[in-house]
């Protein structure tokens, strides 16, 4: 029996992650950009068509295919519900364009008798009339095929050339022998939080900056408000679960506790529940309840902490000792990541004999607080638990909520942290934390928004997070926090700050890349409008992030050229080029720098000769630039950043 067989050749498909074992990302009302190597042998005309449906769907959608050059092709959807997706090129031999063309080049090269080619069309546009689902398209097709027919040399010329028929026949190609990719791609269509966010951080037992008392979570208000205020939307929690008393650590991670301490929220666990009770400090469910809906009210949501740690204290040690590991004795080890030791806190073994029982009930953590309205999980240390749980868990979660979002905080290796954003984690940190020199910046970015990474990694850069008080930071006093805040702001779609960044805050324990005094281990006492904060700094990059809609978008960061290695020079733009965005920044948080930058003129689009005027957003100024080299100047004690945008001269004193 003969079988069927590829009449296409279709390879070079992108994106395409690993070969098609991952999905790519993309956010609803976000394009799909396809591109694939399309040819066949001999001399046909080719046609291609990109293909696209929900998993699980019958049908497909499907968009004409565009020919760039060297048998290269290119179709673009898209993508407006969050869902998984799956997509595909189908390819095949034009032969109504492959008949078009030969009878031209016969016809023009003064062919006296071109009877058969004639014939030949004719039964073309037969077979098409069968095809056509219209009947008035079936019955004009069939009309056309009996006047090619009978029609002279010059008659089949002017049907063969019309637009109509044209149109008729590439609504009803012969598809019989077409070629599709295969096994199709997938890609996950995440909503609009995945891929554009403010998070700020803080404890909420911290939250009115006293000593005294542990504050509530009604007490959280006034907090929250005031990330609002400074245009954040995600409001992160660290656990709010009940905290162990064995081991329980002091002040400054201490071995021992003095009473009133109170504990490390990552020790999780007590008499009064693990991870689906709260600790009763900060109030019950019913209060954590009405906080999500204050917060949702105002426009913003709640990420929780998914940390799967626990206390010595917590009810899975008595019920499940099986799922921890154990040492020769029998007893439980605690955490250790040498030369720190955790002895308040007992690590689940995801390998256990029991293990499918355990991550069974961690997916049901999960759902757990889905079902209270929770929809972003910040994740604990996730490089230390098995690749395939997590593909277990976040595809757990998806069917039954599939807008959850996932933030993975795997500061480890490059490697690790690429699979689990494959593996299915939304968001990841990053190492922007220790990015510091221009050369650490652009290639550590050049690398994440103009590789495959772009395709599956979506980078949420921290400047400072509870465990991180980097040296630039404590080195660098404010002008360093304003510095890092800029860029995290601008070189991604999706950054955030813990607590106390808006004051400032630098005390560090000697040496240590680590906070003195770190509320992970205490209250805190703070005055949140204490003198030189930068609040104000942080409300107009949100204010600037919001307004601009080339910082909505994630692979359009590109570098330009600074002579000053102390200088960053980056822009964004849309692809209209109707939101042009120039951004300088002295990473020098000591000393005034200066330089002469190279403006990107020439991929503004068409301008109204070399003049144009860049206003910057965050001091309101307005300068009027020439050409490509221009000069600046940024003092980090006064201004240590612009961000420009970019407007054209329209004539007189008008800028668009």
């Amino acid at each position: 029996m003969l079988r069927a067989f590829p009449t296409a050749v279709i390879e070079n498909l992108r994106p395409l992650v690993d070969g098609g074992r991952y999905p790519v990302k993309r956010v609803a009302g976000q394009d799909l950009v396809v591109e694939a190597d399309i040819f066949k042998d001999g001399h046909d005309v080719v046609a291609a068509a990109l293909k696209w449906r929900v998993l699980g769907e019958n049908s497909w959608h499907e968009t004409p295919m565009a020919y760039i050059d060297n048998d290269h092709w290119r179709g673009i959807c898209t993508l407006y519900d969050s869902a998984i997706y799956e997509y595909t090129v189908e390819a095949w031999a034009d032969t109504f364009r492959g008949w078009q063309r030969e009878f031209m080049a016969k016809f023009e090269a003064g062919a006296s008798t071109l009877t058969s080619e004639a014939l030949e069309g004719a039964a073309l546009l037969k077979a098409a009339s069968q095809r056509a689902h219209d009947r008035a398209d079936s019955v004009r097709l069939l009309q056309l095929s009996q006047q090619i027919g009978t029609a002279d040399n010059a008659e089949i010329k002017a049907i063969a050339e019309s637009g109509e028929l044209d149109v008729l026949m590439a609504t009803y190609p012969d598809r019989s022998s077409a070629t599709q990719y295969a096994p199709p791609p997938r890609v996950i269509v995440d909503r609009p939080a995945a891929h554009m966010a403010a998070w700020y951080e803080f404890f909420p037992r911290s939250a009115e900056g006293r000593v005294d008392r542990s504050s509530t979570f009604r007490d959280c208000l006034p907090r929250i408000d005031d990330a609002k205020a400074m245009g954040f939307n995600v409001i992160y929690f660290p656990p709010i679960h009940p905290i162990g008393r064995t081991n329980r650590k002091g002040r400054n991670n201490a071995i021992v506790c003095q009473p009133g301490d109170p504990g490390v929220p990552w020790a999780i666990g007590s008499e009064v529940g693990g991870h689906k009770a709260v600790e009763p400090s900060l109030g019950t469910l019913v209060d954590f309840d009405w906080l999500q809906v204050e917060v949702r009210a105002r426009g913003m949501e709640i990420a929780l902490d998914f940390a799967l740690n626990c206390s010595p204290d917590h009810p899975y040690v008595k019920e499940h000792p099986e799922w921890f590991y154990k040492r020769p004795d029998g007893s439980i080890k605690f955490a250790e990541n040498p030369p720190k030791k955790y002895e308040d806190i007992f690590p689940l073994n995801f390998r256990c004999e029991n293990w499918p029982e355990l991550w069974a009930e961690m997916l049901s953590i999960v759902l757990f607080w889905a079902e209270r309205d929770v929809r972003i999980f910040r994740v604990d240390n996730p490089h230390t638990k098995p690749v395939a749980f997590w593909e277990y868990l976040v595809t757990g979660v998806h069917k039954r909520y599939p807008d959850v979002l996932f933030l993975s905080e795997a500061f480890t290796r490059p490697k690790m942290m690429k699979a689990l954003a494959k593996a299915g984690f939304t968001q990841s940190y990053t190492y922007f934390t220790w990015r510091n020199s221009k050369s650490e910046l652009m290639e550590y970015f050049t690398e994440l928004t103009q590789t495959e990474m772009r395709e599956y990694f979506r980078a949420n850069l921290w400047p400072n997070t509870p465990d991180i008080l980097p040296f630039f930071l404590q080195d660098g006093g404010r002008p360093a926090f304003m510095i890092r805040v800029t860029l995290a702001a601008t070189l991604s779609t999706l950054y955030g700050i813990y607590s106390g960044y808006e004051l400032c805050e630098n005390d560090a324990l000697p040496g240590r890349e680590e906070y003195l005094d770190s509320d992970k281990y205490q209250l805190k006492e703070r005055d949140w409008n204490a003198p030189e904060n930068i609040k104000d700094w942080i409300t107009r990059l949100n204010q600037i992030r919001t307004e601009n809609r080339a910082l909505h978008f994630y692979n359009n960061l590109r570098f330009y050229q600074a002579d000053n290695d102390a200088i960053l020079f980056y822009g964004k733009m849309t692809p209209a080029r109707d939101n042009i965005i120039l951004v300088v920044v002295n990473l020098d948080p000591h000393r005034k720098q200066n330089s002469y930058v190279d403006v990107p003129i020439d991929q503004f689009g068409s301008m109204e000769g070399d003049l144009y005027q860049v206003h910057d957003l965050l001091s309101d100024a307005r300068y009027l630039w020439r050409g490509r080299r221009n000069y600046i100047e940024l003092d980090p004690e006064i201004e240590p950043a612009h961000i420009f945008r970019v407007r054209r001269w329209v004539g007189g004193d008008r800028f668009a």
